[in-house]
């Protein structure tokens, strides 16, 4: 078959639906050509999301957010897609925003690695981003990654003020690197408070099995292991799966803690009151950042971190459940700026 009409057949998969080509459900938010505001920039953006898409109220949803403000304030084109349920297709996607001419191409987590790996060498002219990898190292590609070791430390540390049984557990969605990093900083956090603090964590699954992310049930029942096992406050960085630690936290009467967003504002009103706090990863500010720095004509290769002196990191304060700790966290926040505590990034 011409290459030509390659190209064609893929260009008219993009415009509608993957689906309907064998590939992909199309998530676009399409406004006038390609997602473009009218007499906005040239720039057209292509997300590739992760597992779930966007709806997960956490991961997706946050680089959504800063899609969603790129394209208000520059006019931008957006084409958004997620992957099929089990992440065949990784490579297709990126392949697909690329042909079509999206320039950057945001791949939103860890999964893209090894496509991206592919991928970006067949398109040298394209500015390829991944969000939470520094393992892909080509010269047109930018690594995001956050120092989710801070925000867990704070938690961590309120996790331990707040504990009234000197108990708390972790539920971790896959084991990664960038999963342990929650569970390394949120132990260390709670430790600096209380020495013999007792933590319980688990990680659901291990690479290649990524249903850790999507498993509400088992998050539910490792979580209520631990409160029966007299843990009061549970910190969950399981994505979707987390649902099910806030449910058994209800049930037990018990505190939660939740991921990436402030997920007190993201849940039912029934779940959200035992939410004590979430370590928010502020995916949004590096999305928008990148978006900006792409249309301004300063695109940055390479590693980009974002941590807490970069406000990429923080911990949530909806509600008044922290107002009587808040200074002690604060105070805990400014010596990580400051270099004075020094995170690990290991369990």
């Amino acid at each position: 078959m011409p290459r030509l009409f390659i190209r064609l057949s893929t260009a008219l998969c993009v415009l509608f639906t993957l689906t309907a080509c064998g590939g992909s459900q199309v998530t676009a938010q399409d406004a006038g050509a390609d997602g473009a505001a009218a007499g906005g920039s040239d720039l057209r953006v292509g997300v590739a999301y992760s597992r779930g898409g966007r709806g997960d109220k956490s991961f997706n949803d946050s680089a959504g957010a800063g899609v969603d403000q790129a394209r208000a304030k520059l006019g931008v084109g957006v084409k958004e897609l997620s992957p099929n349920a089990a992440g065949s297709d990784l490579e297709e996607i990126l392949r697909l925003l690329a042909e079509t001419g999206h320039n950057p191409v945001l791949a939103v987590g860890f999964f893209y690695a090894q496509p991206l790996t592919k991928v970006a060498p067949a398109y040298p002219k394209t500015h390829f981003v991944i969000i939470d990898d520094a393992t892909v190292k080509l010269p047109n590609v930018t690594n995001v990654v956050f120092r989710e070791e801070q925000a867990s430390y704070l938690v961590g540390a309120a996790a331990a003020l707040k504990s009234a049984t000197g108990r708390i557990g972790f539920v971790g969605g896959v084991q990664t690197p960038p999963q342990e990093k929650f569970l390394a900083g949120y132990a260390a956090g709670a430790r600096a408070i209380d020495p013999k603090i007792r933590l319980s964590s688990v990680f659901m699954t291990q690479p290649p099995d990524f249903s850790g992310f999507s498993s509400p049930d088992k998050a539910r029942e490792a979580a209520r292991g631990m409160y029966d096992s007299g843990a009061d406050v549970v910190y969950h960085a399981a994505g979707a799966s987390g649902l099910g630690v806030f449910q058994a936290a209800k049930a037990a009467g018990k505190w939660a803690i939740g991921v990436d967003v402030d997920q007190r504002r993201t849940v039912g009103k029934d779940l959200s009151g035992v939410i004590l706090t979430s370590a928010t990863k502020q995916i949004d500010v590096a999305v928008r950042s990148i978006i900006e720095e792409e249309a301004a004509g300063k695109a940055v290769f390479g590693v980009r971190e974002f941590g807490l002196d970069e406000d990429g990191v923080g911990y949530a304060t909806t509600g008044e459940d922290l107002s009587d700790i808040r200074p002690r966290l604060d105070e805990i926040r400014k010596k990580i700026i400051a270099g004075e505590i020094d995170v690990p990034v290991v369990p």
